[in-house]
């Protein structure tokens, strides 16, 4: 790859030769290359503004799903220290795949398919969440996330989603979850409205699936390619599995929005401010206020987007219980892939930033979790209505412990739309979805207007927008990052 590299940052690549690599993300890239140069500018012009004289970006890894983003290109990994880069990881903190498997079969699925969609919508899109709370369980999510939860579900006596909300297999489910789905905090940082009063209301933030590629996904298990590691995971060839990608949505945008303001109040005055539009935050004595308030904001967006990956969880399962009795609906994983997590690398303590790139640790490095004899579990869904994985991690050094979240777009979005229209009617006869407008409504197909801005949002996702997602995985077990442990195929897609 040719890259503008003045500063000598060691940057791999995990990206095979059946990928095409847009000339707009290595440009992206490059201009992400010079935040060196802006560290050293701020170590000459502004003393004590870095307590650690080493600060720097050490090293960055490149996942096979790399694209252009907004600043970071998607699929960017990047090891720093004596500072962390919050655009790094973008508005969408911890954004994430939570993954359950199921004893359900596709003909439980198929056979009910009206009313499962019918309770699906309503559920999901018509006001039936149903998910009371007070100021004490949103406090406690923001604070602390799914432990948080757990103690503060108590009060709510199983009403309404609640129902579906079982405390000793949630509590059980906290290790299989990436940091115990749960970043301690002791303060709420300007979310005030959302927090309410004492009394109880129903939650319009919590169960939100967002926009973009957002989605949550019922699938069947097409082929299993690890037997052992699938047995351990409890996965089987025909098994329905439910696969959820989202994140911390109008809260991350929250937390997004005042941090940047914070990074341009502090950055000093007499010097003009980044080109490439990107600041970094410096752990020093002189900013020890802002460095607090970062991952106040942080580990607030963070928790709410394990709770809301979780409460979606909880309204595919009802929307399967109202036509399905009893049937198994067990956690694999939750794994976030939009973070910033404090790590040593080769004994050197930093900041590992993962902007569309998740965790792939191997197996002893999750050593004492339930994923010590497998490695950790990796999903990389592909494209609407295409196939996705479920693979483990292999703790790949080079790429940083990391693995894609993705197939990676290969049109902007903006392409997409202006796509062959016959390519996507093709498309959306052979898809099933469901999403908040039903296009088979009498009084939605009078609406040309509601019908065509329907089209364009999922022209947008389509499965040619996206890279082929064989070459992605096939990048991903060529380097040596993750293994593929099954492949799964989708029955019914939810988006926003």
């Amino acid at each position: 790859m040719n890259i503008n590299n003045s500063n000598e940052i060691p940057v791999r690549f995990f990206i095979n030769d059946n990928i095409k690599v847009e000339k707009n993300a290595i440009e992206e890239l490059d201009q992400l290359l010079t935040v060196n140069e802006s560290v050293a500018t701020l170590k000459h012009y502004a003393p004590g503004y870095f307590s650690n004289e080493n600060a720097k970006v050490e090293e960055v890894a490149i996942t096979p799903d790399f694209h252009k983003g907004s600043g970071i290109p998607i699929g960017t990994t990047i090891f720093t220290k004596g500072f962390v880069i919050p655009q790094a990881v973008g508005n969408d903190i911890n954004c994430g795949m939570r993954l359950y498997t199921t004893s359900l079969k596709e003909d439980d699925i198929r056979s009910n398919s009206k009313k499962i969609e019918a309770d699906i919508r309503h559920i999901f899109f018509e006001g039936g969440r149903s998910i009371p709370m007070t100021k004490v369980q949103r406090e406690a999510i923001l604070k602390e996330g799914l432990m948080g939860i757990l103690e503060s579900q108590k009060t709510m006596n199983r009403s309404g989603l609640w129902a579906f909300y079982d405390a000793r297999q949630q509590e059980e489910d906290l290790s299989k979850v990436n940091r115990l789905g749960s970043f301690i905090t002791d303060k709420v940082d300007g979310l005030d409205s959302f927090l309410g009063s004492s009394e109880v209301s129903y939650d319009s933030q919590i169960g939100s699936i967002g926009g973009g590629n957002h989605f949550v996904e019922i699938q069947k298990v097409v082929h299993i390619r690890n037997h052992a590691i699938a047995k351990e995971w409890n996965i089987k060839k025909g098994q329905v599995v439910v696969m959820i990608h989202t994140g911390s949505v109008s809260i991350g945008h929250h937390a997004g929005f005042n941090i940047k303001e914070m990074l341009k109040e502090i950055y000093p005055a007499s010097l003009k401010h980044p080109k490439n539009g990107i600041y970094v935050l410096p752990h020093s004595e002189q900013h020890a206020s802002q460095w607090n308030r970062y991952w106040n904001l942080l580990h607030n967006a963070a928790n709410f987007a394990f709770a809301n990956r979780l409460f979606l969880g909880l309204m595919l399962q009802k929307s399967l219980a109202l036509s399905i009795k009893d049937f198994e609906y067990k956690l694999l994983y939750d794994a976030p892939h939009n973070f910033v997590w404090e790590e040593n690398v080769d004994g050197s303590a930093g900041f590992i930033h993962r902007k569309g790139s998740c965790t792939a640790r191997s197996a002893e490095q999750m050593m004492n979790t339930p994923f010590q004899f497998t490695g950790e579990p990796v999903f990389i869904p592909g494209s609407m209505g295409a196939k996705s994985y479920i693979l483990a991690g292999l703790g790949n050094r080079d790429s940083l412990y990391s693995a894609s979240h993705g197939a990676g777009r290969n049109l902007s979005r903006g392409e997409s739309v202006k796509v062959d229209d016959a390519l996507f009617r093709d498309f959306i006869a052979r898809f099933n979805i469901v999403t908040p407008i039903d296009p088979n409504r009498n009084d939605i197909k009078a609406r040309q207007d509601i019908l065509k801005k329907w089209e364009e949002e999922l022209k947008k996702e389509a499965p040619y927008a996206y890279k082929n997602i064989n070459d992605i995985i096939e990048s991903h077990e060529q380097f040596g990052m993750a293994q593929v442990v099954a492949e799964v195929e989708p029955i019914l897609t939810i988006k926003g």
